[in-house]
């Protein structure tokens, strides 16, 4: 069984109103499932962009990858 922790939000009052109105949705399952979501969405933006800056810091190295893997294979 996983564990959970409780974080609060402020939403104006109109808000909370017309959710109120809302009997037939279950508030507490979306807005978890949307946070997931985005919690996801937005790791997978940052490892992309570390990955990109990696990328860049490592594409000139000053030696072709060709040479490299000719070099790998002679040393066999």
């Amino acid at each position: 069984m996983s564990t959970s922790s409780v974080y609060t939000i402020r939403i104006p009052t109109a808000i909370r109103q017309m959710m109120d109105e809302m009997k037939d949705v279950n508030w507490q399952s979306d807005i978890r499932h949307s946070i997931e979501e985005l919690v996801k969405e937005k790791r997978r933006q940052k490892l992309l962009a570390d990955g990109r800056e990696l990328r860049k810091q490592t594409r000139n190295i000053g030696v072709s990858a060709s040479d490299l893997i000719r070099e790998d294979r002679d040393a066999r």
